[in-house]
């Protein structure tokens, strides 16, 4: 398995693990799949500021992602994310999730980020123990807060602390060559 930065080309992969979850599922609250180049633009968005990364099996198919994005709006919040995961369906349960989240949480610290954070709507058990072994801890949950599937959904909310300096410099912009450069030294 290798884990990479993920790049725009990688949007037509990554797409077909999203659009199954999406179209069959509760688990994201999007009702339409976006289109390979709406995620096109979603990729390298992301990639302006923060890591998004994707696992790629023996073939060299992307068989996971996890990404990072801004958690709230107000200035005082700038030293947290909100994280996402999605591994391709027969790829599930073979450590790929924990291995991104590894990857992602280490960029992060590298970055100045201190709080990483996880909405999994639920039921969704298979997410949560993903994030618990990754060292997010359950925090609450939003009740009935998302209507897909002619039903309410709860969010249930974790935390993974990264770091807490005293005195935090403002989070660096990710910089996927800088990124890889580190990578491949460790």
């Amino acid at each position: 398995m290798t884990i990479r930065t993920a790049t725009p080309a990688d949007a037509e992969a990554i797409t077909a693990i999203y659009a199954p979850i999406v179209e069959h599922t509760s688990i994201s609250f999007e009702l339409e799949v976006p289109t390979v180049e709406q995620m096109r633009e979603r990729i390298a968005k992301t990639l302006q500021e923060l890591p998004w990364l994707v696992s790629e099996d023996v073939q060299g198919r992307v068989n996971g992602y996890v990404y990072a994005s801004k958690h709230r709006e107000r200035a005082a919040y700038l030293w947290s994310v909100d994280t996402t995961a999605y591994i391709r369906e027969d790829a599930r349960g073979q450590g790929i999730g924990k291995r991104l989240y590894s990857e992602l949480k280490h960029a992060l610290v590298g970055l100045g980020y201190c709080q990483a954070f996880a909405g999994i709507a639920l039921p969704n058990q298979a997410s949560a123990a993903l994030h618990e072994s990754a060292g997010f801890e359950a925090l609450g949950v939003y009740r009935k807060v998302g209507f897909k599937h002619g039903q309410w959904h709860d969010v249930g909310w974790w935390q993974c602390s990264l770091q807490s300096p005293a005195h935090p410099a403002a989070p660096q912009k990710f910089d996927a060559l800088a990124w890889r450069a580190e990578a491949l030294q460790a």
